[in-house]
């Protein structure tokens, strides 16, 4: 830790104690300020609730004085109905009589002796049902049937002789409390709102004609709940997010609502706080000014030594003047020698730093392009997949078809189809070239015989003016890989050669078996075939190369060219357990290197499919689980017309179902691997092994990620010919 920090931690550890007692005495006036408006606020509250309470009660007083009117009791309702219009004129509060059956024998709206609504438009009635006949009743908020406004209604008994004779009723507008309200002249920004029982807003002071009539918002119904009293934080109708005062309207059981903005609330706290935590900032600026002096004038000497430290760090020759401290020149004694001797080794660190650096750049392009080239893998293996179960239902059905016929028409018809169906299967085999490879489709073949095929297949792709030459000694190692990839990589890098030769040149391809020592760190130590393909082109500069193994990129104007025929070559190699180098020098030609793993295994013939050959024969019971329905369909039929006794699964699940509920087991599984659900085909096959060891499995794929680590598992890729199926499955039941 530097001194002047140490200065600092001293100034602060005497500044820090008091800021905090400060900052809790600002807390506890804050926290205290707000108690005593939170009391202010209740009390006004129930000061409006009571005034509101009075209204109603002036208004009761003036019904229960026209209730004792000698012309209402001696039933002299003519008298009464002006005696009520003078006390009570309309059209501001109306004077309704009713009888014991609630209907209006008078309503001073409306002329005496006209027709009177024959219902009730207020809760009276609700309300009277549940306190009783002998109270004065409010009415929550109702439209008026004669007025069409937001009325209220204030209901007490009539008693003749101590009988209950009528109801006398006086309708009273909502507008009358918004009067009431905006008399009390509440401050700015504070709202006062009265609501009904049902939470209905009878008067507002803010926005009365938007929200009277309009139902509290729910979440304030709920934190309100039914306390008499009661405070809450939440928004007002109009969106203020405030903090409400409720209080009851005693004669009513009304609500005031008294709302008061949140920031208003804390406004005044946060200005006390506020000014005292500017003080004490000012406070504690002035002390670490004091403090940042006083350690510059201590610490000069040490700061010296600290830049002779940062000279040596950076190379620089060591200069350091005597400053009269023994140990501070000691030190600087010892620097000074180090800067010397660091001097002398730096050039060296400065080539091992290069070196090391060159590396890694080198190792996290190769991931980068590797990550690219597995996402576009994804896609396109997904794509062959779906692909390939179209083909093998084709491939399935065309069989059948040229079996079940003898027209020559149509024979030749079904071969048309069946050599179409074959390009289509070698243009789906491609959509795999960046993606993981398919074991069921992997061969070790022999490097130059595969060189010498893929050239007639280039041939027919160069221009007359390219020669192409190939050079392969005897020799060569064997090389495990998916021929169409190999011949695909191949055509892909001579159409690029082709390109780069618009005049015409050489194409030399060779190959020859180099041992990997582990120097490139690239590839793993081991033995490897180098695969070299050489043109004379106009080559490539160095910031093309760098970006040349990118998917997608292209120096091709639109339309001309994808720029996935270098990286679909790159991934093929890569997944031949090599790798792809490019060298090219423009004006002079490229040279694009593939290593491919040795194959420890002997060179295999890839077999022959005839298309129209009859199926061969079997017999036994097959366990077929395919989660597609066209091609289960399709190879059900070919393997039940060859012989097989069939049973059907549509996924692993269902194929686990079956046998533990079959009283025979069938002789052969044969399975999909990619299918819905939990169980995949490899997934099954393990299952099938733990279960019964002896059930031999057999597997097909269109595409599959997945590896099989399940022992003694053929896999099948498709689409496969129904003969081979067949072959495959009557050598299962054979040895089974």
């Amino acid at each position: 830790m530097r001194t002047r920090t140490r200065f600092l931690l001293l100034v602060l550890s005497v500044l820090v104690p008091s800021f905090i007692a400060s900052a809790l005495a600002v807390a506890y006036v804050y926290r205290d300020a707000q108690d005593a408006q939170n009391r202010s606020m209740a009390e006004t509250a129930r000061a409006m609730a009571l005034l509101v309470d009075s209204e109603l009660e002036k208004k009761e007083e003036v019904l229960r004085a026209l209730a004792a009117s000698p012309a209402l009791a001696g039933g002299d309702l003519a008298s009464f109905y002006e005696h009520a219009r003078t006390v009570v004129p309309p059209p501001e509060s109306t004077v309704i009589l009713f009888d014991l059956r609630s209907h209006q024998l008078l309503n001073t709206r409306r002329p005496l002796g006209t027709d009177l609504p024959k219902r009730n438009g207020s809760n009276v009635d609700q309300l009277r049902a549940k306190y009783g006949e002998e109270r004065a009743l409010v009415s929550d908020l109702f439209i008026g049937q004669v007025a069409k406004r937001k009325d209220f209604a204030i209901q007490v008994p009539v008693k003749v002789d101590n009988v209950l004779r009528y109801r006398l009723t006086m309708g009273v507008g909502a507008s009358s409390l918004q009067s009431l309200l905006l008399r009390q002249h509440l401050p700015e920004g504070w709202l006062a709102t009265i609501v009904d029982r049902n939470g209905i807003v009878v008067a507002r002071t803010r926005q009365p004609e938007r929200f009277v009539g309009t139902p509290m918002l729910a979440t304030s119904r709920k934190l309100m709940g039914n306390a008499r009293e009661t405070i809450y934080e939440a928004r007002t109708l109009d969106g203020t997010h405030s903090r409400v005062f409720v209080s009851t309207v005693p004669a009513a059981d009304w609500k005031i609502l008294l709302s008061m903005p949140t920031s208003e609330l804390r406004e005044a706290p946060l200005r006390a706080a506020a000014l005292l935590g500017g003080l004490m900032a000012v406070l504690l600026i002035i002390g670490l000014a004091a403090a940042h002096r006083f350690a510059n004038r201590a610490i000069g000497p040490i700061e010296a030594l600290g830049q002779s430290a940062k000279a040596l760090g950076e190379g620089a020759e060591v200069r350091y003047a005597a400053a009269g401290w023994a140990e501070l020149d000691s030190v600087a004694h010892y620097l000074a020698d180090a800067s010397t001797r660091i001097r002398h080794n730096q050039s060296e660190m400065e080539s091992r730093v290069a070196a090391a650096i060159a590396a890694t750049e080198r190792a996290q392009s190769a991931l980068l392009k590797n990550q690219k080239l597995e996402a576009l893998g994804r896609l396109t293996g997904g794509i062959a997949h779906e692909y390939n179960n179209l083909l093998q239902t084709l491939t399935t059905a065309l069989q059948l078809a040229a079996f079940s016929t003898r027209e020559e028409k149509v024979k030749s018809l079904i071969q048309t189809c069946q050599r179409t169906v074959a390009r289509a299967t070698t243009l789906t085999g491609q959509l795999g070239s960046f993606g993981r490879l398919q074991e069921a489709r992997m061969t070790t073949v022999d490097v130059c015989e595969q060189l010498r095929s893929a050239v007639q297949l280039m041939k027919g792709s160069l221009r007359g003016d390219v020669a192409v030459e190939v050079h392969c000694p005897d020799g060569v190692w064997p090389v495990t890989l998916e021929p169409l990839q190999f011949d695909v990589a191949l055509l892909n890098l001579a159409l690029n050669a082709r390109d780069a030769m618009p005049n015409g040149g050489s194409l030399r391809l060779e190959a020859r078996n180099v041992a990997q020592e582990g120097a490139d760190a690239s590839l793993q130590r081991g033995d490897y075939v180098l695969v070299s393909m050489v043109d004379s082109g106009s080559g490539m500069t160095p910031a093309i190369m760098a970006r040349a193994l990118d998917p997608f990129f292209t120096t091709k104007p639109p339309g001309q060219g994808t720029g996935l025929g270098l990286p679909q070559a790159y991934a093929f190699a890569a997944q031949a357990g090599g790798t792809l180098t490019l060298d090219s020098i423009p004006g002079i030609g490229t040279r694009v290197d593939m290593y491919l793993a040795r194959a420890q295994a002997e060179v295999t013939a890839a077999p022959g499919i005839e298309g129209d050959a009859l199926p061969a024969q079997g017999s036994g019971s097959v366990l077929f689980v395919e989660d597609d329905a066209l091609v289960r369909e399709a190879v059900m039929r070919a393997l039940t017309e060859s012989g097989f006794e069939v049973m059907v699964a549509e996924d692993g699940e269902a194929a686990l179902r079956l046998l533990e509920n079959s009283a025979r087991r069938p002789d052969v599984v044969f399975s999909d691997i990619v299918m819905p659900g939990q169980v995949s085909g490899i997934d099954l096959a393990g299952i099938l092994r733990q279960r019964y060891p002896g059930l031999p499995v057999i597997l097909a794929t269109g595409y599959t990620e997945q590896q099989i680590a399940v022992p003694d598992v053929q896999v099948l890729a498709k689409p496969y010919a129904i003969e081979q199926l067949v072959g495959i499955l009557s050598k299962a039941t054979a040895n089974a």
